[in-house]
């Protein structure tokens, strides 16, 4: 049976602008970082994909080494473009990735021009597209001249295969030279994508301000900690959550006692504000001005339509803010 989007998906999502761009991205955007490799449930994959679309979240987040196996993630979804969200392309934002390690030797790996370029060109046969929206850097790399791994992202856009580019897990003083570059290149910086939760502050206020100056909007990734900050942990790990997975990211030896002290205690606030845990914590992670959209990871639909509620109340009164500030520096 073919697929047939819902028709009112426009009617209740957000879309922020990102930065001084004339591109808008959905308050709430889905990342493909776990649940969506080869060793996953295509048949769930793909439901996540549709409702997530089904309900305005028109931009899907990938990287060339999402999986497990790394790259499988882009074949999933390769999988779905092709079986239902071809007719729906210019709808859809989709983003990629390259600077983590994705083949052996010295080319498959960091920002050289040599790595990026063949990275992208890889990941647009996996997805079958003919470009991406989107295309970040994944991470600084030490030894690569920033100049030329700037070059690389402006020549990606020249040839076609990425409309506008980003970085990722950028400092802030680094973030300000990329910008400076390619500004002077021609081809401006969309989007930061930096880790940011309220168990990780890195990016205040330091990198909020150079994005705000720089006119960069800003996509953080892992709002909820890895799932931390949802209901799921308030009693413990589960079995069949991220942190009982092998290989998962989000480790039994992080969710602490006081970690767990913390969750539950913002549980309380977030249950007076008619949110659970995890409506509130993206709402946190929104307030900021410079917030251009959070990205969710998922393992079931009912998260994705958890995380879209999220929109009903983004408001946060002084004494709400205050608390939470106490709870965090507890």
């Amino acid at each position: 049976m073919n697929y047939l989007p819902n028709e009112s998906r426009y009617q209740s999502m957000r879309y922020n602008r990102s930065g001084r761009s004339g591109l808008k991205l959905p308050a709430v955007s889905l990342g493909l970082w776990h649940n969506f490799g080869g060793v996953d449930t295509f048949s769930n994959s793909r439901n996540m994909v549709l409702r997530a679309f089904d309900l305005g979240i028109t931009h899907l987040d990938l990287a060339n080494n999402y999986g497990p196996p790394p790259g499988s993630a882009e074949e999933t979804f390769g999988q779905i473009m092709a079986k239902d969200l071809k007719p729906y392309r210019d709808e859809l934002i989709i983003s990629s990735k390259a600077g983590y390690t994705m083949w052996d030797g010295p080319y498959g790996d960091w920002g050289s021009r040599k790595y990026l370029v063949s990275s992208l060109d890889q990941s647009l046969k996996r997805m079958g597209l003919e470009y991406v929206d989107i295309f970040y850097h994944h991470r600084p790399d030490p030894e690569t001249p920033l100049e030329e791994t700037m070059r690389a992202l402006d020549y990606v856009v020249r040839s076609g295969r990425a409309l506008y580019v980003g970085i990722s897990n950028y400092p802030a003083d680094k973030t300000r030279e990329a910008a400076k570059m390619l500004r002077e290149l021609g081809t401006p910086c969309l989007i930061h994508q930096p880790v940011y939760s309220m168990f990780n502050r890195w990016v205040e206020p330091e990198l909020l301000n150079t994005l705000k100056e720089e006119g960069i909007g800003c996509i953080p990734f892992s709002p909820l900690a890895q799932g931390l900050l949802t209901n799921k942990y308030l009693s413990g790990i589960p079995e069949g959550s991220r942190a009982s997975k092998a290989h998962g990211f989000l480790k039994p030896a992080h969710i602490t006692d006081d970690k767990l002290a913390k969750v539950n205690k913002l549980n309380e606030i977030a249950q007076s504000r008619g949110q659970t845990l995890a409506q509130m914590a993206l709402a946190w992670v929104l307030r900021h001005e410079s917030m251009t959209s959070v990205l969710i990871g998922a393992s079931k639909v009912e998260q994705i339509d958890d995380a879209v509620g999220t929109l009903n109340r983004l408001d946060f009164s002084s004494d709400e803010l205050q608390q939470i500030e106490m709870i965090l520096n507890g």
